[in-house]
């Protein structure tokens, strides 16, 4: 009876130690995953990910018709440059006609130089041959440029946002903009640009581009604040599309640039 015992009593130590050991391991694995940090590369390729879709300001319109059009954003894949940069493809259009987009741009995203605070540069270039990426995203990829055609057609640099992870407790994942002085624009009298970017944890991108002449006053843009644009989910067939009573005056109008309100 007493070997009995003896018996159970080892085994039962046995049983402690190995589930001490599988605990252990768990544990040490569960450190490691943690501790394990994202990259300058995971971050741009977060980055890119979620600019990509088709996303609306249709519930925007909604609420506030008199600030803000029905807009579609469209950004996909283009190509891939050597040194692992994505390339996206990236228009604008009125709700109602998305074959006619009156923004059209190529984005280069990157990690920030290593010596930089933030995390993910998003350049925005125009396109030298432009008709030939109207819808780009829409066709097939057998009639799309080639990769090659792509960084051929990468043309004059616009804007360039500097874009950093959020704080913890934020909506947002990442958000950023110009620097201060933004960028040389001369378009409806403008003089510089800046540019406002936050992508947020529900897919939404929030953007708010404005002109302002010499002087510092506003030219062109959103003056109530940014536009945001949420993912293609539902059908949109069923919404009333607001403020396109005259589209093709409008698409005049804003040609070349993104003038939402002056």
């Amino acid at each position: 009876m007493g070997n009995d015992s003896d018996a159970g009593g080892g085994g039962g130590i046995v049983r402690g130690l190995v589930l001490k050991a599988i605990v252990l391991f768990g544990g040490v694995l569960l450190f490691k995953r943690l501790r394990r940090s994202t990259t300058r590369w995971d971050h741009a390729r977060a980055v890119a990910d979620a600019l990509c879709g088709d996303k609306f300001s249709w519930e925007q319109a909604c609420r506030d018709p008199d600030n803000y059009f029905n807009l579609r954003m469209l950004a996909c894949p283009a190509t891939e440059m050597l040194d692992g940069s994505r390339v996206l493809y990236f228009e604008q259009a009125f709700w109602r006609t998305p074959q006619k987009p009156f923004r059209q741009r190529l984005y280069i995203v990157k990690p920030c130089p290593k010596e930089s605070k933030c995390d993910v540069e998003l350049s925005s270039y125009a396109i030298r041959d432009i008709e030939e990426y109207t819808n780009f995203c829409d066709r097939p990829k057998d009639q799309r440029p080639h990769d090659e055609e792509i960084i051929e057609d990468i043309a004059e640099h616009l804007t360039t946002i500097h874009l950093s992870r959020c704080e913890r407790g934020k909506r947002c994942l990442y958000e950023g903009s110009t620097a201060p002085q933004g960028f040389p624009n001369s378009w409806n009298g403008a003089s510089y640009c800046t540019s406002d970017l936050a992508i947020h944890k529900n897919g939404e991108v929030h953007t708010w581009d404005r002109g302002y002449d010499e002087e510092g006053n506003q030219v062109w843009g959103s003056k109530e604040g940014p536009y945001e644009f949420k993912p293609n989910r539902n059908s949109r067939e069923d919404i009333l599309p607001l403020n396109f009573s005259s589209t093709g005056s409008l698409e005049k109008k804003i040609e070349g640039s993104f003038v939402l309100k002056e």
